[in-house]
């Protein structure tokens, strides 16, 4: 169909951004999504100068850009602040680790990721939001609806200034939908839409694997929030069939352990129904970027990162533009 089949570097920040590109080129991708963190995009350090020679370097590979990815940082915004947080947060949002404090300097740090996005000629910013609710999922202790709905308030008390500033810039957020974030499921999804007042720079970045293992309807989502597709990753899972002894939450067990109910797997080697998807893509009219998330700790990066854009590739196609019988009517 000519959707640029692109690929996100969140998986791949342990190498330096050119030998990124080298192989991204190599792999046979048309551009990058770039995450910020490792060198590959660093917000404290972005001004025009630096994301000019960003610019530069991928188009060195005849690589384009199309969106950049702040999956850490914006964990930070809405989370009950906790260890596992310094681990991914810079040092400068970290700071004394005050929970409030790491909260307050990662929406500051949010925004200026959208005056980032905008230097860099990009309209869109993919990452996650955090949730102070999602500790609560299984409801026991048993949780009152007041907790939730007070949970989705404090979200969009947080969030809201911050898409502000993404209107105003002409920059739009796409959260990707994800378990530990506030939106999880379809129903999540409509409530936060909800709760923000439908505002027009929050929409979603579509990622199937994360919906399949919970057996929401991946493929719904798309007609469900059609005009709130922002970016789309193309990521795959598998579950298993018959009982294990890790369930969908886990067990506590590493992504990867073969006891785990499922586990993430290079494009095209899971459960996820890709022709349907690249269907609904179309019928919504969505025309942005594929971008491969690649995940699967079964199986070499390399090889897995150039077999899916080949997958995905193959899989695109452009919808008709005649019906299949027209040729057998009278006119």
């Amino acid at each position: 169909m000519g959707r640029p089949v692109t690929l996100f570097t969140g998986q791949w920040a342990d190498l330096p951004l050119e030998t990124m590109c080298q192989k991204a080129k190599d792999f046979g991708y048309d551009g990058l999504e770039l995450c910020c963190w490792g060198d590959h995009l660093e917000i404290d350090k972005a001004d025009q100068a630096y994301c000019d020679q960003k610019k530069d370097l991928l188009k060195k590979y005849d690589l384009s850009l199309y969106t950049i990815s702040t999956h850490l940082v914006s964990q930070c915004v809405c989370d009950p602040i906790d260890e596992r947080h310094k681990n991914i947060a810079p040092d400068y949002i970290w700071g004394d680790g005050d929970p409030e404090g790491v909260r307050q300097r990662a929406a500051a740090e949010i925004i200026r990721t959208g005056q980032v996005a905008a230097r860099l000629g990009l309209d869109t910013v993919v990452g996650f939001t955090g949730s102070p609710i999602w500790h609560m999922l299984y409801a026991f202790p048993p949780t009152p609806m007041e907790l939730i709905d007070k949970g989705y308030e404090e979200f969009a008390k947080r969030w809201i200034p911050i898409l502000d500033e993404y209107e105003k810039m002409g920059v739009k957020y796409a959260l990707e939908v994800h378990p530990t974030e506030i939106a999880f499921d379809i129903e999540s999804a409509k409530r936060t839409l909800d709760v923000l007042g439908y505002h027009p720079a929050f929409g979603f970045n579509y990622d199937p694997s994360h919906l399949g293992y919970q057996h929401v309807d991946y493929v719904r989502f798309i007609y469900e929030f059609a005009d709130r597709i922002f970016h789309v990753h193309m990521k795959d899972v598998y579950w298993s069939d018959v009982p294990v002894t890790a369930g969908v939450f886990g067990g506590h067990m590493p992504f990867g352990d073969n006891r785990r109910y499922w586990n993430f797997r290079s494009v095209g080697r899971g459960k996820i129904d890709f022709e349907s998807i690249i269907r609904a893509l179309n019928d919504i009219q969505y025309s942005g970027p594929l971008s491969v998330e690649w995940e699967d700790s079964g199986m070499d990066r390399e090889a897995g990162a150039a077999e899916s854009c080949e997958f995905v590739r193959y899989s695109d196609f452009a919808p008709s533009n005649v019906a299949f019988d027209d040729a057998m009517q009278k006119e």
